[in-house]
């Protein structure tokens, strides 16, 4: 289908609740399929957030510098700018969970690989390199048939819902990981971690193997066509509300979601902790997103443009503020909230887009969503890396916050512009967007 042929649908306006929607808020749990992949998915998240955590922590023993640590983690999502919109279309033609059975166990390979080169005392830093760039490889065909197999288990009426538990879920794994992680780290070293994030790779491919297919509700498959990329490009292209999204999350995960880089080199370099205080700085940034990924599985409808503004706004101011924090524990109490904000706007916008597209171009639009997300990051990361080491750690926070809150300045004077409001006009429709009573239904 034309992006002319879509562009007028009903997917591209806020839905109604659903019935269903009343289930309470872990109302998606309740189907077979779902429970399942949220039960491996939770083993599998935590595994990964270890080797996040050991990994920055073995480029910085190796080479003790904040470019280079942004160089492997450019490398690592680098990818998903040439290969996620190739991902998409792959997760638009063919079986979602046969896909991921590949995915993920060639996941589990690379990470089996780093922990014996780690382990066998041989490993150097251009064999992280190397391995950081498989991963982003696989992961930028993973992650946009991960987001888009989600309304094949739930349906679309418990997509917002599901969204939800699987940021729950996501950061309940950043919670556990990084502390595992830091224990794991001081006490046998960074090569174990490797190993156990391998393993626990093992639950996910359970979980797809136990599922009931013909339980299952997925998209027509897209059939072999000449210019299936272009048309979902077009797709997005007319389509204000999708567009606004992406450019949002594109300059927040650019050069605002770079926490894993720079708590990294706060926790080393200005505080002068171990990996367990770093580690620390990362749970005390997933507590904040598990509480704000647990409120918004209360949602139940599509979230506005002006909340998303809002709350982009909100995180380059907080995450200023935690820039400026004095101490190791005042940084951490304030990384908290900043979790709580960053999960709430990036849930929002998950939901935002994948409630606005016709299933058939789910997958395409979801990698465009996710090559702005999580592509943005090989140019903001050695950027944010390079202002840490010639200005200090702190400005890889002060930077990002400062971007992040002059861009939503210039998007929402843009927004005042077209619509011809006031800047007093502006700023009353975004503090009603962002009160909870207007996006947030609370069950009993």
């Amino acid at each position: 289908m034309t992006a002319a042929a879509t562009t007028r649908s009903p997917a591209a306006h806020p839905e109604a609740p659903h019935p269903s929607a009343s289930g309470g808020m872990f109302r998606s749990l309740k189907t077979r399929n779902y429970r399942l992949y949220a039960s491996g998915q939770l083993v599998s998240l935590t595994g990964t957030w270890m080797q996040r955590v050991a990994q920055d922590w073995l480029v910085l023993e190796l080479t003790n510098s904040g470019t280079a640590l942004g160089i492997v983690t450019a490398l690592q999502f680098g990818p998903s700018l040439v290969l996620g919109l190739w991902g998409g279309m792959l997760a638009d033609r063919y079986d979602k969970r046969k896909l991921l059975l590949g995915t993920q166990t060639a996941l589990a390979v690379v990470a089996l690989l780093l922990g014996v080169l780690v382990v066998s005392g041989v490993v150097q830093y251009w064999h992280v390199l190397a391995l950081a760039a498989a991963l982003g490889v696989i992961a930028s065909v993973d992650t946009p048939v991960r987001q888009s197999f989600v309304v094949e288990m739930v349906g679309k009426e418990d997509l917002a819902n599901a969204v939800a538990i699987n940021a729950t879920i996501f950061n309940a794994g950043r919670v556990l990981g990084p502390a595992i992680a830091g224990v794991m780290i001081a006490g046998l070293g960074t090569g174990l971690v490797f190993l156990v994030n391998a393993a626990s790779s093992i639950g996910v491919l359970v979980a797809l193997g136990l599922m009931r297919t013909a339980e299952l509700s997925p998209s027509p498959p897209l059939q072999r066509a000449r210019g299936q990329l272009r048309d979902g490009l077009q797709y997005v292209r007319g389509r204000a509300d999708l567009m606004l999204t992406m450019i949002l999350v594109f300059v927040v995960g650019t050069f605002g979601l770079n926490f894993q880089l720079t708590t990294a080199l706060l926790a080393k370099q200005v505080f002068h902790r171990s990996a367990s205080g770093y580690g620390l700085l990362s749970t005390a940034l997933a507590v904040g997103a598990c509480a704000g990924a647990v409120i918004a599985t209360r949602r139940v409808r599509r979230p506005t443009q002006l909340f998303l503004l809002g709350m982009a706004l909100v995180f380059g101011v907080i995450e200023i503020g935690v820039g400026l924090m004095p101490t190791f524990d005042l940084t951490a109490l304030l990384l908290v909230p900043t979790g709580l904000v960053m999960l709430t706007f990036t849930t929002a916008a998950n939901a935002s887009v994948q409630l606005g597209v016709e299933p058939t171009m789910r997958g395409r639009v979801m990698a465009l969503y996710l090559m702005c997300f999580m592509g943005g990051t090989p140019v903001g990361a050695p950027i944010i890396g390079w202002a840490a080491g010639a200005f200090g750690p702190r400005w890889g926070l002060l930077g990002g916050g400062l971007i992040c809150l002059l861009s939503a300045l210039v998007i929402a004077a843009f927004i005042a512009r077209r619509r011809g409001l006031t800047p007093g006009d502006l700023g009353d429709r975004v503090a009603t967007a962002v009160h909870p009573r207007e996006h947030l239904t609370v069950h009993p």
